[in-house]
């Protein structure tokens, strides 16, 4: 009995799907056209989308290119200027390392003061040549011939990388710890 039961239920499940089969190809058979156009519509969509994204890319092109530069003749200060001004040789060294781009804490570790000294030289020079900002005050300096342009070497700058000095060392690893030696070269050398 059972196993007329499950042949029965094969069976109608054979023909209920037979029919359906049918069915369907009737289906296509029918609405042929609107598949066939649908089909196309479709490919031609996705075609149009890729040739659309393909053909409207923005493509940046970078263009970099060397231009020699003359290198500015050596900065020449205006010494009447800083007199009359009455900046010190620290406020002015404070003002080159400002020029430079340094940090309060930077400027303070390399001329070995603290971090308030350095703000109370740079707030004098501010008053002096009556700046506001850091930038401010650099300009000025620079426009008052205080201070070396960019690409300018200070009187300073020059004297310490006088040829009278030789540098030996390993650079390549962290400077800050780095054994460097500095020897005094003798005439002839």
């Amino acid at each position: 009995m059972r196993r007329h039961v499950l042949l029965y239920g094969l069976l109608g499940g054979v023909l209920i799907a037979a029919l359906k089969a049918i069915e369907y190809r009737w289906l296509v058979v029918e609405h042929s056209v609107e598949i066939y156009g649908g089909l196309v519509a479709a490919v031609f969509a996705a075609l149009g989308i890729w040739l659309g994204l393909r053909l409207t890319r923005h493509t940046e092109t970078v263009v970099v290119r060397e231009v020699m530069v003359p290198v500015p003749s050596s900065f020449v200060r205006d010494q009447r200027k800083l007199d009359a001004l009455g900046i010190t040789p620290r406020e002015l060294e404070i003002l080159e390392l400002i020029a430079e781009g340094l940090s309060n804490k930077e400027i303070a570790d390399r001329v070995h003061v603290s971090e308030n000294t350095v703000k109370t030289h740079s707030s004098r020079v501010f008053d002096k040549l009556g700046a506001r900002r850091r930038t401010q005050a650099v300009q000025l300096g620079r426009n008052l011939r205080l201070i070396p342009e960019t690409g300018q070497r200070s009187p300073a700058a020059a004297e310490k990388d006088s040829p009278d000095v030789k540098l030996s060392g390993d650079f390549s690893r962290n400077p800050q710890k780095s054994p460097v030696r500095v020897t005094r070269l003798a005439e002839g050398d």
